[in-house]
């Protein structure tokens, strides 16, 4: 009985600490030269993004699946993850670091994220229409504004 309770309450913990590394809330540190140069640090929260000390309105779509994070982002699909589509308003006369936008004349209209161990990527797209996650159709979007990464 003792034993069943241990594995039990083992089989929780590991449970919760993989859907928990696969939060892509909270506070994030720009890893890539793409983030460091133009975003900053982010945190994104429930209806809030916020990109170099800005805030942004966002919501959640759906939840991205594990092939598709694949396709946009060439994550390990065998690896725990997660992540989501947002719908997000950045204009594109916003200035960020060095006086970069996110992506060029466009606004910003989508975000997705992905959380592979202590890492995230986010890719923001404009376009009325939310992306596709395919290889086919991520190959030949026009809509990809750029992708970046994030530790903690």
């Amino acid at each position: 009985m003792r034993v069943k309770n241990l594995v039990t309450v083992a089989t929780l913990l590991i449970i919760c600490s993989a859907s928990a590394f696969a939060q892509d809330k909270g506070m994030w540190m720009a890893a890539s030269s793409s983030a460091k140069s133009i975003t900053g640090d982010i945190a994104i929260a429930d209806a809030r993004l916020t990109l170099d000390y800005l805030n942004f309105p966002i919501g959640q779509i759906r939840v991205l699946q594990a092939a598709e994070a694949s396709a946009l982002f060439d994550a390990d699909v065998n690896a725990p993850g997660g992540g989501s589509l947002y719908r997000v308003a950045v204009s594109a006369d916003r200035r960020f670091l060095h006086k970069n936008t996110l992506c060029g004349s466009e606004d910003v209209q989508w975000m997705v994220t992905w959380v592979q161990g202590r890492t995230l990527s986010v890719a923001f797209f404009s376009g009325a229409n939310p992306p596709v996650f395919s290889m086919d159709a991520l190959s030949s979007t026009t809509d990809r504004c750029g992708t970046f990464l994030y530790a903690r």
